[in-house]
């Protein structure tokens, strides 16, 4: 697997497909750009999901983050495009993606994407 940033998400078979469980991950180290002023974002994202079939392999998912580095785009938009790549990558059963944002200009701004129906239980 190289070690640059990828817009790549591997996975690999959940272990317990029959069981709706709930993975927590944190990445408190992601950037991004302003798209108007170019000057970096700084966020932590926040993942939770219950997975179907498939599960997102991490160095995979720290890559594919590092890969917004340099990109232009606002909060909401990068939010909701992590969103929608996992799920297009495995198919959970439900998936919650909070951008969490540092300060600019005063505002704090946390995102919050969803999608599909958390099951009882998890």
């Amino acid at each position: 697997m190289p070690t640059k940033p990828s817009r790549e998400l591997d996975t690999f078979p959940n272990p317990k497909p029959e069981r709706p469980y709930e993975i927590a991950m944190e990445c408190p180290e992601f950037t991004c750009v302003c798209p108007v002023t170019g000057q970096p974002d700084f966020a932590t994202i926040r993942l939770r999901y219950v997975p179907a079939e498939r599960c997102v392999e991490l160095k995979s998912l720290k890559l594919y983050l590092w890969s917004f580095r340099d990109e232009g785009t606002f909060h909401e938009a990068v939010t909701n495009r992590i969103c929608d790549d996992i799920v297009r990558a495995i198919q959970p059963r439900w998936i919650e993606v909070v951008g969490d944002f540092a300060v600019r200009g005063g505002i704090h701004t946390v995102v919050t994407a969803r999608h599909g129906e958390r099951p009882a239980g998890a």
